[in-house]
This record gives C-alpha cells, sequence and structure tokens, in this order.
C-alpha cells in the first residue's frame, strides 16, 4: 500500500540520526584504513583543508578524507557509511564558494581526484565519457591533437565531477549553454552505496525520468557522481576576441542585450565594471583602460567571424562603446580570457588582507541592466569595495565585496547588500544564484525564490533517495 505525501515525509525523516554517535564514526575510520591504508587520512591539516571554503562560512572539517580510485571504491566507501548512519561528502577540486563541502555533522570526506581516467572518447559523436576527477583543463589538452574541446569553463580549473554536481556554467554559456545543457549521462553512487547510469549516449531519448538532470546540479546531495558523459565540439576554424570600452554599465548592458536579441551569434560576452579592471589590471598586468568594458568572442570561419566582429561594433558604438582593442594572436586570446577567469584573485589584489565573499545571481536579460546599475548604486550607498563581472549574455553577473571580517559593522553591511542583491534579482523574476549553486549560504532564499509546494518535493525526492540524510547534509535544503 502507497503511503500518502504526509506520511511519506514523516517516515523518511525518522530515518535520519545527525550527527551520528563517535562510536559510529570511529568503526568506519578503522574500516576504511583497513580498505584504503594510506589514501584514508585523519591529519587535521587534510581534513581543515577538505572543509575549507572560498567564503566567510567558517570551516566545518570532516572527520576522515579517502581517495577512492574506482566507481567501486567509492560504492564500498558509501555502503559502508551507509551502515553506520555517517555522512558522506564529495569533493572535487574545492572551488566551490557557497559552503558545499564544509561537513557540519562530521563524516567522511570522498576525494574524487584520484579518479583521473578518460574512459572513452568518441570523435565521430562528438562526445567524450570521463571519471569525475579529470578538470576541464586536462580534457580539453587530451582533446585537442583530435580538433575537439569541451566548452563550459568556469574560472577554475574545476573536475567535471564538481561541475555537474554544481550545474557550473562560465564565459562560453551564451552560445554553448551550460552543464545542464552538455552532460548526457551520468554514473552516480547513491545513497544505499548502489550504482546507477541515467542514461545512454543518445543525444535524445523519452525513456523515462530524466535522472541526469535531477542529479546535475544536486550538489552531492542525491548522489556521488563518478562518471560524467558530455558533448564535445569541434575546434573553430576562425576565431576573434577583443575588448570594448563603455562609458556606463547601463551602455555596456545595453549592448549585450541587443547583441543576444539581434541573434548575433557571439560566443562569449562579459562585462567587467571599472573597480574590476582596475583589479583585473593589478593582477593580470593588462594595462587596460580603468572603465566599465565587454570582453568578446566570436567563433566561425573567417568571413563570418569578420562579419559579427564588424556587427557588434556597430552596435557597441550606438551606445557609445570603443574603440575595439582585438587580440590577433592566440597568445594574446589566452592572456585575456585568463584574466577574466582570474576575476576572483583579482578582486582581492583591490583590498589585500581581506575576504572576497563572492556571490552571483541571474536575471532575464531584459532587465540586467537595471539590475546592475541599482547593484552599484546599492554598493556605493553601502559603502563597500564590490567589484563586479559578469555572464551578461545570458543574463548573470557576481559581485564581490572585499570584507574585513573582524569588523561586524562591515560584515553588517556586507549581510545587507547581499540580501538586497538576491531580493532585487527575484523581484525582476530572476534567481538567488545563476551558477554558484545553492551549498549552505543561500538555502533561505530558496524559501523566496519557490513555493512551499515546490521545496516539499524537493524534500520528498531528498528523503526518498536519501532516507538518512547522509549524502552532504545541511546543503540545499533544510531537512
Amino acid at each position: 500500500m502507497s503511503l500518502p505525501v504526509t506520511a511519506l515525509h514523516a517516515a523518511s525523516a525518522s530515518a535520519a540520526s545527525l550527527p551520528p554517535s563517535p562510536e559510529a564514526v570511529a568503526a568506519v575510520i578503522a574500516a576504511l584504513a583497513a580498505s584504503f591504508g594510506n589514501r584514508l587520512v585523519t591529519s587535521q591539516a587534510v581534513r581543515h583543508q577538505h572543509g575549507h571554503t572560498l567564503t566567510w562560512i567558517p570551516t566545518q572539517a570532516p572527520d576522515a578524507v579517502v581517495y577512492p580510485q574506482s566507481t567501486e571504491e567509492v560504492a564500498e566507501i558509501v555502503k559502508l557509511c551507509a551502515g553506520h548512519g555517517v555522512p558522506v561528502i564529495a569533493f572535487g577540486t574545492g572551488t566551490s564558494l557557497e559552503g558545499h563541502v564544509n561537513a557540519p555533522f562530521g563524516g567522511v570526506t570522498v576525494d574524487l581526484t584520484q579518479m583521473k581516467r578518460i574512459v572513452a572518447v568518441h570523435a565521430e559523436d562528438l562526445d567524450v565519457t570521463v571519471e569525475a576527477g579529470v578538470t576541464r583543463k586536462e580534457l580539453n589538452e587530451h582533446l585537442r591533437d583530435q580538433g575537439l574541446f569541451f566548452p563550459i569553463d568556469p574560472g577554475a580549473d574545476a573536475s567535471l565531477g564538481g561541475m555537474a554536481a554544481t550545474r557550473a556554467s562560465g564565459t562560453n554559456a551564451v552560445r554553448y549553454g551550460t552543464m545542464k545543457d552538455n552532460v548526457l549521462a551520468l554514473t552516480a553512487v547513491m545513497a544505499d552505496g548502489s550504482v546507477i547510469r541515467t542514461a545512454s549516449r543518445a543525444r535524445k531519448s523519452s525513456a523515462g525520468y530524466d535522472l541526469t538532470r535531477l542529479l546535475v546540479g544536486s550538489e552531492g546531495t542525491l548522489g556521488i557522481i563518478t562518471e560524467v558523459t558530455v558533448k564535445l565540439h569541434g575546434i573553430p576554424e576562425a576565431i576573434s576576441a577583443g575588448v570594448c570600452p563603455f562609458p556606463s554599465v547601463q551602455a555596456a548592458c545595453d549592448t549585450a542585450i541587443i547583441t543576444i536579441q539581434t541573434g548575433l551569434p557571439v560566443a562569449r560576452i562579459e562585462l567587467l565594471d571599472d573597480v574590476m579592471i582596475r583589479g583585473v589590471n593589478l593582477h593580470s598586468k593588462l594595462g587596460l583602460p580603468e572603465t566599465t568594458m565587454l570582453f568578446v568572442e566570436f567563433h566561425g570561419s573567417e568571413a563570418g567571424v569578420k562579419e559579427q566582429a564588424e556587427r557588434f561594433g556597430e552596435i557597441a558604438a550606438e551606445y557609445g562603446g570603443g574603440p575595439f582593442d582585438w587580440a590577433t594572436k592566440a597568445e594574446d586570446r589566452s592572456k585575456l580570457w585568463q584574466a577574466r577567469h582570474d576575476a576572483y584573485w583579482a578582486a582581492r589584489a583591490l583590498r589585500p588582507g581581506t575576504e572576497s565573499v563572492a556571490t552571483d545571481v541571474c536575471v532575464p536579460i531584459s532587465r540586467l541592466a537595471e539590475c546592475v546599475e541599482e547593484t552599484k548604486r546599492d554598493i556605493e550607498a553601502s559603502g563597500l569595495i564590490a567589484p563586479i563581472a559578469g555572464h551578461v549574455g545570458d543574463g548573470n553577473f557576481h559581485t564581490q565585496p572585499l570584507v574585513d571580517l573582524e569588523n561586524e559593522d562591515e560584515v553588517e553591511r556586507c549581510r545587507g547588500f547581499i540580501d538586497r542583491l538576491v531580493k532585487r534579482a527575484l523581484a525582476m523574476d530572476g534567481t538567488c544564484t545563476g551558477e554558484h549553486g545553492v551549498g549552505q549560504k543561500k538555502i533561505k532564499y530558496l524559501e523566496l525564490e519557490h513555493s512551499p509546494a515546490t521545496l516539499d518535493v524537493m524534500r520528498l525526492i531528498k528523503r526518498s533517495l536519501d532516507p538518512q540524510n547522509i549524502l552532504n547534509p545541511g546543503k540545499i535544503i533544510a531537512l
């Protein structure tokens, strides 16, 4: 007989018993030590590293860190932890920004960085299967000689498993989409230690529930991703990139909006405000004029790229933008985009000794200019230094308040600013996070973004797939 939803909630919730007892943790660590030898680490430094986050959330270290080398070993770890009710936290490269890898209830961190196999490249089908620990740069280095590349490029050299788990994005998203658009199938270890494959390599399917999309973006709370099959693309015949200055953020955003609305197939279109440009110049030695800039790139044939660039120049000029500074050499383009990917560290150069409290929101592109302009005014009124950079082609932007965490007044001003930023985006029919994810830091905003009924469905999925609440507990959904 099936249970009604409310009864299923109660039954599932009763199975959770966090935090685990010290005896349960000790038993798991002893068993892991016997199986994994020196790949089981309990030193304070390593545990602290795996609970550390690039944010102001305090470090919450796990009780142990284990380094599996196969899906079967991950399954063994999870099965053991499930038997003792001990939490399991998946760890890729540790570059998440919202407290994703903290261990608020202790437990075992499963570090997937030794799972580096590129399982199979299917060049004729434009897809590849890799283990979760392969990073995006490692994959593209492997693919280069075959004339192929994987386009999703978050600022860090993140692992493919972590990118899938957090539904990562990047500068190429305006043309190639995000991880949810590029993952064909996953292998994952579920909360009981069972292993599933979510789909085949077919480009489309109507066969059952879309478990791939369910796990992409689940942040390790529904299963631990151990293999990823992703789409590939041919390296373009021609690539043209450059920077264009603007008299204001409004002018730059309006240019980006019109570029997208007119259907110009731009591959990258990135906004950096004057404050961020100052940081980029300090960190990456670019020597750019310290004004609002768009970094742009076009992919295609020689003739197509030339035509696209000329049309973009015309649009930019209508809003007072220009002149362009084009990077025609591959090494110059690489330097330009590396500087953009290093924006997190560039921002910190503006105020050494402080912490960067990076956050992001995303709004419909028609509201982008309004949202960014209001945010700039809010930053000034708050007395904060908070550079802005964004993937403005899809309405997503980031801001990085630089905060002295010892200054309580400054911390409170920053908290207030982030709260207003999120509520501003939600009021414009946007989202509290376009690509950083929820983790611990944005759980409270899900209650503003989604209805109680929607959140109940999310909780029901979590409790059904993870009745003991051992998979990355304390993230995304408050149970």
